[in-house]
């Protein structure tokens, strides 16, 4: 057997220094957020999941969440350096559950769209802190706040490297480029609008449209089942036998 040479001996020991410098950043951290401000915070983020996950439902190119983690700087893990929009969208990847969002196992994908749920305890810092970071940091294309409360509604969307506001149409909605959709207030509530105007639903509201359309049918065959006995009716009074299918 070929004993080992100082040569090969230095080689060893140089590649374990080597891999002892290398930091492999951990591709499983759970999400560390606090609780939400209120009940009307939480009903608003799962609204607007349940809507655009129906609206996309065919789709398999988006990640769509609320309340989670966004971990962008595997040096400032430990600092606590990170964190955790009220909703986001990031389109281009898989679908697929998560315990959080980290940029270095994601291809360094930031979110395509940010939405923060204002409070009197936040609004400062989404208003300010948060903001300067999704516009120079995240380079987020478009950012939105909505106040559960007050209704204060605002969007940006990023020009030129700086945030410019987004201009409202005529129904107060402002239109999201990136999710083909606009936003806008309805019953106190931030909501989804199609492009042609059209209130994106919830289950809920699905199922009561379901429930409405077969109900009108229901009427309409009971109108059209009252007009062929009104006839046949009117037939024999004419002396005529009226030959008609029954409905």
């Amino acid at each position: 057997m070929a004993l080992a040479t100082n040569s090969d001996s230095i080689n060893e020991s140089a590649a374990l220094a080597q891999s002892e410098d290398i930091i492999i950043p951990p591709c499983d951290l759970w999400s560390d957020e606090p609780p939400l401000e209120s009940d009307l915070h939480r009903d608003q983020i799962e609204l607007l999941l349940a809507c655009l996950k129906w609206w996309w439902r065919e789709r398999t190119d988006f990640y769509a969440t609320g309340n989670l983690t966004i971990y962008f700087s595997e040096e400032h893990i430990t600092t606590r350096d990170f964190r955790g929009p009220d909703f986001f969208v990031v389109l281009g990847v898989e679908n697929r559950p998560r315990r959080s969002w980290m940029l270095w196992a994601e291809q360094g994908k930031y979110p395509n769209v940010i939405i923060e749920l204002l409070s009197n305890s936040t609004a400062k810092v989404d208003k300010g802190f948060k903001k300067t970071l999704y516009q120079d940091t995240f380079r987020t294309p478009e950012y939105f706040w909505f106040h559960p409360e007050t209704l204060e509604f605002q969007g940006f969307h990023l020009m030129g490297g700086q945030y410019q506001p987004l201009e409202p149409n005529a129904q107060g909605w402002l239109w999201s480029q990136q999710l083909d959709l606009f936003l806008g207030v309805h019953s106190s509530q931030l909501r989804f609008f199609t492009p042609e105007n059209q209130l994106v639903p919830t289950p809920e509201e699905r199922a009561e449209m379901a429930q409405q359309q077969a109900e009108a049918e229901r009427r309409q065959r009971e109108l059209a089942q009252q007009q062929v006995e009104e006839l046949r009716a009117r037939l024999k009074e004419l002396g005529v036998e009226p030959d008609m299918p029954e409905q």
